[in-house]
C-alpha cells in the first residue's frame, strides 16, 4: 500500500491484510541498500496472525517516492510521521541495521507511542570504515560486494527463508543494485552508511526507551558484531538479548529463528 507520509507517497507491504486499527501494529524498518522485501517471512506470518503490519521502503528507496534521510534522527522522526498519517497511537518498531538505530531513536523521541522495540543485527557505536564510505561513492559495485562478504555466514538460507539453491550472495547483490539504481538522484548507498557512521545518540536514547527491547544478533556479525549490541543492552532499561546462528543477514541466513523470536516477543 502507499502512505502519504509528509508530502510524499511512502511505500509498505501490508502481508496482504487491509489495515486494522483494532489491532497492533508493527513496523519494520529496512537497512542501508534493502528494502520492504528482507523482512518476507516474517511479516507475512504476522499480518495472518493478528497484526498490522507496514514492512516500509525507506523515503527514496525502492518504491517511496520523498528524499532520502541524511541522519538517524531524521528517519526517526519520519517513522513518527508515519505512524500519524496511520492514525496508529502505538506501534511495535523491528529495524535492522541502520533501521536498528531508526527504530531505537524513534522509540527515545515518543517512547509513550512504542509499546516494543526489535533492534536486529544492531551495534552502538555502528561505524563505518572510510575505505567503505569512500567505495559506496567511488565504486558502489565493489563496495557492494564487500558489504554482502561481511553481511553472510553461509551460501545458501533454510528453505522457509527464499527456498533450496538460492544464492544469499548473488540475491543480496541483486536487491542492493536494484535499491540504488531506485533512486537515480541521490546516492542511497553512501547517504545511509554516513548517516549510520554519525549517529552519536545511541547511549543517550536506549535509557529513553520505556517499552522492552529485543536484542536479536547473529553469532557471526562482522558488520555489527555481537559485543557491541550486548554493549547497547546494558544501557536499555527492559533488555532481552536472542543470539542466532547467523552472520547480518539473520532475516534469510536464520529466518524461523527470526520469526520465534519476533514472535514470542511481541506476545509480552
Amino acid at each position: 500500500m502507499k502512505i502519504n507520509v509528509n508530502g510524499a507517497d511512502i511505500y509498505a507491504y501490508t502481508g496482504g491484510k487491509t489495515f486494522n486499527p483494532e489491532q497492533p501494529t508493527v513496523v519494520f524498518i529496512h537497512g542501508v541498500l534493502n528494502d520492504h522485501s528482507v523482512w518476507i517471512l516474517q511479516t507475512r506470518y504476522l499480518a495472518h496472525h493478528g497484526w498490522n503490519v507496514l514492512a516500509i521502503d525507506l523515503p527514496g528507496h525502492g518504491r517511496s517516492g520523498g528524499k532520502p534521510p541524511e541522519t538517524v534522527e531524521e528517519a526517526a522522526d519520519f517513522v513518527l510521521a508515519l505512524l500519524a498519517a496511520m492514525g496508529a497511537e502505538q506501534a511495535a518498531l523491528v529495524g535492522h541495521s541502520f533501521g536498528s538505530l531508526i527504530a531505537l531513536e524513534a522509540a527515545a523521541r515518543a517512547p509513550a507511542q512504542v509499546s516494543h522495540l526489535a533492534l536486529v543485527g544492531t551495534a552502538y557505536p555502528m561505524k563505518v570504515s572510510p575505505a567503505l564510505l569512500e567505495a559506496s561513492v567511488q565504486a558502489p559495485e565493489k563496495a557492494i560486494a564487500m558489504v554482502n562478504t561481511f553481511s553472510h555466514s553461509t551460501l545458501c538460507p533454510p528453505p522457509s527463508a527464499l527456498g533450496p539453491g538460492t544464492w544469499l550472495y548473488g540475491g543480496s547483490r541483486a536487491l542492493m543494485r536494484r535499491v540504488l539504481a531506485s533512486n537515480p538522484k541521490v546516492n542511497v548507498f553512501f547517504t545511509g552508511f554516513k548517516a549510520c557512521d554519525s549517529y552519536a545518540g545511541g547511549e543517550q536514547a536506549m535509557p529513553a526507551v520505556h517499552c522492552p527491547t529485543l536484542f536479536l544478533i547473529g553469532r557471526h556479525d562482522q558488520m555489527t558484531p555481537p559485543k557491541s549490541a550486548r554493549a547497547l543492552a546494558g544501557h536499555a532499561r527492559l533488555a532481552k538479548v536472542v543470539e542466532v546462528n547467523a552472520g547480518h543477514s539473520l532475516m534469510t541466513e536464520a529466518p524461523d529463528e527470526v520469526l520465534f523470536a519476533l514472535r514470542d516477543f511481541l506476545r509480552n
